[in-house]
């Protein structure tokens, strides 16, 4: 029988350090949180608002659980990268170097640019040293049949209604309301392309899947999102570190696990980027 290498990767015992280490960040953090008093979480870069850290945890939980009840028919098979360490490396240390940089910036136009340059520039560089680019995710042009396709509908869905029609919802923002609808259209289109498709197709179309062909399905998951995670201290930060690290290990980096599931169980960016989408517009969209 072939093993499929969303789910066994080529280094498994590194694949479990990873994975343990990772779950355990997050144990840590939440830990951390309770005990220095600060489980009031921020939810956008655009204000100091919070909510408690397992508001955010509930929709993304939901979301895992039902991806696990509801499997497509069989996990899509993905070729190996043509050179895995060569391509899986360099992408992983765009990712640390974009969080790493990020807080030593002074906003923006430098935080677009940084990103387009490590998050598109890097891995530009990296396809065509493989002689790879566009980077290409299937071996053939067979279409995915139907779980595949609309697998993920119920698992957004649920996310989505969680996320935006109970009491887990972010707290309303008349922030959209400065602006003209058209304004206000063209700021979100141009925020969903620079965050929610970049960071989607960078994080797990590209990371997560190279670093599952060398250690499994779930040890990729937890390293993409908590490289995603991280970059996120820049933005949403307080300037207390450790505190701050913890926050987005418990917000982005649980959201992460849920959207990394969902890219490695159905291997379609749709689900990825109206999760993404709907997260980045939700404080501006609730307040409409």
């Amino acid at each position: 029988m072939t093993t499929d290498v969303s789910t066994a990767g080529r280094h498994p015992r590194a694949g479990q350090v990873v994975l343990l280490a990772g779950l355990g960040l997050v144990v840590v953090s939440a830990v951390l949180l309770v005990v220095t008093g600060n489980t009031g979480i921020r939810y956008s870069a655009d204000h100091d608002g919070t909510v408690p850290m397992w508001s955010r945890w509930i929709p993304a939980l939901a979301g895992i659980a039902l991806i696990r009840l509801i499997p497509p028919t069989s996990d899509p098979r993905w070729p190996d990268p043509v050179a895995p360490y060569r391509e899986a490396v360099p992408l992983l240390l765009a990712g640390i170097a974009f969080a790493a940089v990020m807080p030593l910036l002074g906003g923006e136009p430098a935080y677009t640019v940084l990103k387009l340059a490590l998050l598109l520039g890097v891995p530009a560089g990296v396809f065509l040293a493989a002689r790879r680019w566009p980077p290409r995710s299937r071996p053939g042009p067979a279409p995915p049949d139907a779980a595949h396709r609309w697998g993920p509908a119920l698992p957004v869905a649920v996310w989505l209604v969680l996320s935006y029609a109970t009491p887990l919802a972010v707290p309303a923002s008349d922030w959209g309301r400065t602006f003209r609808p058209v304004t206000l259209v063209v700021i979100l289109l141009a925020g969903f392309a620079v965050n929610a498709l970049l960071e989607e197709v960078f994080y797990r179309r590209w990371l997560q899947t190279r670093w599952e062909s060398l250690l499994g399905r779930w040890p990729a998951i937890v390293l993409a999102s908590m490289v995603w995670a991280a970059w996120h201290v820049a933005i949403q930060g307080t300037g207390r570190p450790g505190v701050d690290l913890a926050t987005v290990v418990v917000n982005h980096g649980v959201l992460g696990l849920f959207l990394g599931y969902l890219w490695s169980r159905y291997r379609r960016m749709w689900p990825l980027l109206v999760v993404h989408g709907a997260l980045n517009a939700m404080p501006a969209l609730t307040g409409l």
